[in-house]
């Protein structure tokens, strides 16, 4: 593997862990995932429990999830992207490039819909609105999707492998 793919790695890592933690306070009986509860809320009836079982501490971690979470979005884009590309380095096919495209696509989209997701999050708060929270749930599930599936064709890529990565 690269170096810059390990930094990357490690880099994508660290910062999911500092949103893993920041995330544990708020997960209460109302939000039971913390902020990932809060982003498939869907109306603003939810919303608004979730804010209110978080109190005033708890809204300040979550915009600051929120917050950190705009610095991660380019961060795991970066190393998707680095990993599938790493991932194809050796195939020269015509259908893994085509699935190669797909999947790089599908990284993209789901990087574009966090984005969109974070913004209607930060705009979600005081008060919530069944606009901000339903538009913010459905770049959530498409966001969601586009990472699972992603990943699942980096997985088909490389278990499509006939040979081991070369060593450069």
């Amino acid at each position: 593997m690269p170096p810059k793919l390990k930094i990357l790695l490690v880099a994508t890592l660290l910062v999911l862990a500092a949103l893993w933690l920041i995330n544990q306070p708020l997960q209460t009986s109302s939000a039971p995932q913390g902020v990932v509860s809060f982003q498939v809320a869907g109306t603003a009836d939810q919303a608004h429990a979730i804010l209110l079982s978080w109190q005033r501490d708890g809204e300040t971690w979550a915009k600051s999830y929120l917050w950190l979470s705009l610095l991660f979005i380019p961060i795991y884009l970066i190393t998707l992207l680095r990993l599938t590309g790493h991932l194809m380095r050796d195939r020269p096919g015509v259908r893994e490039r085509m699935v190669g495209r797909w999947v790089r696509t599908l990284f993209v989209t789901a990087a574009i819909s966090d984005l969109v997701e974070n913004i209607l999050l930060l705009n979600n708060f005081n008060p919530p609105s069944d606009t901000f929270s339903l538009w913010a749930t459905i770049f959530a599930l498409i966001k969601y999707a586009g990472l699972m599936l992603g990943i699942a064709g980096l997985i088909i890529i490389r278990a499509a492998r006939r040979h081991p990565l070369e060593h450069h």
